[in-house]
């Protein structure tokens, strides 16, 4: 079993930065292939990143080149570093850990993008 928990949500203007973490804990962090993913009110749950194993990563094209992925397998964390955000970001960010057939979901974080 594994606990995954985000922090960093906040509101923010349009053009501002913010950067979310998640911290998971109860297994091994490094063999979890990490992801953020995000829900706007009534809309479908989103990928906006992932990350693997080995440190490939993804986006969703609508962030690319404004958001970056990081993990740190020291400190079981994996960062969403959020740059020149859009009220269009405007969601519940949700931290994702998987592993083959496992998959555990966070709480949620909320980032409010707006003036």
């Amino acid at each position: 079993q594994v606990q995954v928990v985000e922090s960093g949500g906040d509101l923010v203007q349009p053009g501002g930065s913010l950067r979310l973490s998640c911290v998971a804990s109860g297994s091994i962090f490094s063999i979890y292939t990490m992801g953020w993913y995000r829900q706007a009110p009534g809309k479908q749950r989103e990928l906006v990143a992932v990350i693997t194993t080995g440190g490939i990563t993804n986006y969703a094209d609508s962030v690319k080149g404004r958001f970056t992925i990081s993990r740190d397998n020291a400190k079981n964390t994996v960062y969403l570093q959020m740059n020149s955000l859009k009220p269009e970001d405007t969601a519940v960010y949700y931290c994702n850990a998987k592993r083959k057939v496992l998959e555990y979901w966070g709480q949620g974080t909320q980032v409010t993008v707006s003036s």
